[in-house]
């Protein structure tokens, strides 16, 4: 079938538009859905039968921001996303209350409220929501006239918060841990694909899979290992389990360029197999005792402790083979072991350190970095000019404004162009659902039902796209905001116009006369990139025969966050890339060198399995090469905004154990690019 021609003569809408249009094909998350209309409604319902339907509706409005921040599948950290940035919401409606109606206080309070705000987001995913709940909240309590006395509406928010975290820990009795477990069976499942996938074109992005399971499944693992640890701790045998992937993925890397593993499917289908062990496991691993097989009759019986017998493999043939040899009965035998050593269990990343630490350090983050500031800084500037423009022009205590802003410039959310685009073409369409909704339906009983039709669109809407959520949350606000100020079908027109206005200050001040806007700090990142697999390269090559096991595992923590940063890099490769021309030309211009640095940490991993194998290792003179070659392209990186080709000077035996290593270094210094950052 012929493809359909465009039609001549007719403007088509630019490809980043599109893309960000296109919506997400994932399934509807149907539990949340249902929580969403019931979390929504009930305070709601309970606020009428008090005849405080203002009560009500504040309580859904914090049952709103529980239900935007519910996105952790784990419920520990479940609790964590939502209890502590309702503290967060608490003390920033506190602090809106407080300047509700004072003019040019209100401005410097809020601006002062968006500095903080932006500042504290960078530490991570909690802290970045906790950033939006302060800064959220203070809006709508410095623009809405809400119960008095001051602290009845940090009350209601929070209790409404609170009330989604009730209804999401309802399914914690029947599914218990197995958010972690399925995560470590991901893990696995992706290793086994990558092992598929080797010496093959599909291998980089398997192994961009690979990356990202192990971030979720180290993320999650670790964050409880904290508390739950002891002999027979469920958390003790997944990390363990976990921990012992680690060797499979570093041995995939020789796999790739040395092996055979992609010729000798069995190695893949182990791996299938331990992790359906994984997922199948309730109280403790299951052991069976079959043959390697697809063919599946059911897992074997839980009480059986018996280790299972290594699968048979065909006979490895030089160090690569025997490196994915030797990873993966040592992970066939620690996921059928009964009962983990806790105090032998490694933390590949390091246990979290104690809350008093983690405080200090994120306090030092925030002061101390430039990323931190240049973003406070950035939504302290938007925030300050909507603020200003409500306090000048006769506007009816307009918060609408500030709100837009708040929602489109979250660093962590993606592009500000698209985001602020999205945010239009979404809040458009959401009032073309609140139009009906504020014109006919009667205010009063009615809502309850309608809150929970609009509500349960949340979250089925989220999952599809920015501009869907919006579409779907800006009914709900509007429809709760009447119930405080009763303005009915005359909120439409202006809240269309407050959020076109907050659109065009957000894209103005926050992203067109930003200097930061104008160039993706890919270079940058990559740089720092370069530098720490510099410093790997330096030290991964010991020529003793025996590396300390001190050594050992900083090596493999490193070269974690390695993987973890080039990970990173490319998220913000994609973030980039949907920016209009031209940000999203020059960011293109990166993507080569990006792929060619992830190529340069793969072969320095497979050599360094290979030499851990039998392979004779490298002359010193030749790792001295090329880690300075890979300083030099990390100081070039930070120098120039320019990619510049540059001959690399990289002699060495042909056949030697560093040669796919210089060769990835020479085609990293040789790609060349006329544009910048």
């Amino acid at each position: 079938m012929r493809e359909r021609e465009r039609p001549t003569g007719l403007m088509t809408p630019p490809d980043w538009l599109l893309q960000a249009l296109r919506p997400q094909r994932v399934p509807v998350p149907w539990a949340a859905v249902a929580r969403a209309g019931v979390a929504l409604s009930a305070p709601l319902a309970v606020g009428f039968a008090a005849d405080r339907p203002a009560y009500g509706a504040l309580a859904s409005m914090g049952a709103l921001s529980g239900v935007i921040g519910d996105t952790a599948d784990a419920y520990r950290m479940r609790i964590f996303n939502i209890a502590v940035p309702q503290l967060f919401g608490a003390v920033g409606v506190t602090l809106g209350t407080l300047v509700y109606g004072e003019g040019w206080a209100a401005v410097a309070a809020l601006t002062l409220v968006a500095l903080v705000s932006g500042m504290i987001s960078s530490i991570g995913a909690v802290a970045s929501v906790s950033g939006l709940l302060l800064l959220l909240n203070a809006v709508v309590g410095s623009g809405l006239p809400l119960p008095e006395p001051w602290w009845k509406p940090p009350l209601l928010l929070g209790a409404g918060g609170l009330f989604v975290l009730a209804l999401t820990l309802l399914g914690w009795p029947w599914r218990g841990r197995e958010p972690e477990r399925a995560s470590v069976a991901d893990a696995y499942r992706s290793v086994g694909e990558l092992l598929a996938a080797a010496g093959g074109d599909a291998y980089p992005a398997r192994r961009q899979d690979v990356t990202q399971a192990l971030n979720t499944s180290y993320d999650l693992i670790l964050a409880r290992r904290a508390r739950d640890l002891g002999r027979g701790s469920p958390m003790t045998r997944l990390l363990a389990q976990l921990n012992a992937l680690i060797p499979l993925v570093e041995a995939a890397a020789a796999a790739h360029l040395y092996g055979r593993a992609s010729r000798r499917p069995e190695i893949a289908e182990a791996v299938r197999d331990l992790a359906d062990v994984i997922a199948a496991s309730r109280t403790r691993p299951v052991s069976r005792t079959r043959p390697v097989s697809r063919a599946r009759t059911g897992p074997a019986s839980p009480a059986s402790r018996t280790p299972a017998a290594p699968p048979p493999l065909p006979e490895p043939e030089g160090p690569a083979d025997r490196a994915v040899d030797s990873a993966l009965r040592h992970a066939w035998t620690t996921v059928h072991q009964p009962d983990p050593d806790p105090y032998n269990v490694d933390d590949r990343l390091g246990r979290p350190a104690a809350l008093r630490f983690r405080v200090r350090r994120g306090a030092r983050d925030i002061l101390l970095s430039n990323a931190s500031w240049r973003y406070g800084l950035r939504l302290a500037l938007c925030i300050g000019l909507a603020q200003t423009l409500v306090t000048l022009v006769p506007v009816e205590r307009s918060y609408w404004v500030a709100l837009t802003i708040t929602f489109v410039m979250k660093p962590d959310f993606g592009s500000v162009f698209s985001r602020a685009v999205m945010r239009a073409l979404g809040t458009a369409g959401g009032l073309l659902i609140a139009i009906p909704v504020l014109a006919e339906v009667p205010r009063g009983w009615w809502d309850v039902p309608v809150t929970m039709a609009l509500a349960a669109l949340i979250p089925a809407f989220t999952v599809k796209g920015y501009a869907f959520q919006t579409a779907a949350i800006t009914p709900v606000i509007l429809v709760l905001s009447d119930l405080i100020n009763h303005q009915g079908f005359d909120l439409i027109l202006p809240r269309l116009t407050d959020s076109l206005t907050g659109c065009a200050i957000a894209l103005i001040a926050g992203y067109l006369l930003w200097p930061e806007s104008w160039h993706a700090r890919i270079g940058d990142r990559l740089a720092d990139a370069v530098q720490d697999i510099a410093e790997y390269v330096a030290c991964a090559f010991p020529q003793e025969s025996a590396e300390a096991p001190a050594a050992h595992m900083e090596r493999v923590r490193t070269r974690r966050r390695i993987y973890r940063d080039l990970s990173a890099v490319r998220t913000e490769l994609q973030r980039a890339l949907t920016e209009p021309p031209p940000t999203g030309t020059r960011a293109a211009a990166w993507q080569p060198l990006a792929v060619a640095v992830e190529r340069i940490m793969d072969a320095t991993t497979a050599a360094r399995v290979r030499v851990a194998h039998g392979a004779p290792p490298p002359p010193p003179a030749e790792v001295a090469a090329v880690t300075r070659q890979l300083r030099e392209l990390a100081d070039g990186l930070r120098s120039s905004s320019v990619l510049v080709t540059v001959r690399a000077n990289l002699e060495g035996d042909e056949r030697g154990i560093l040669a796919p290593l210089r060769h990835e270094v020479t085609a990293a210094r040789a790609i060349a690019s006329p544009t910048g950052r």
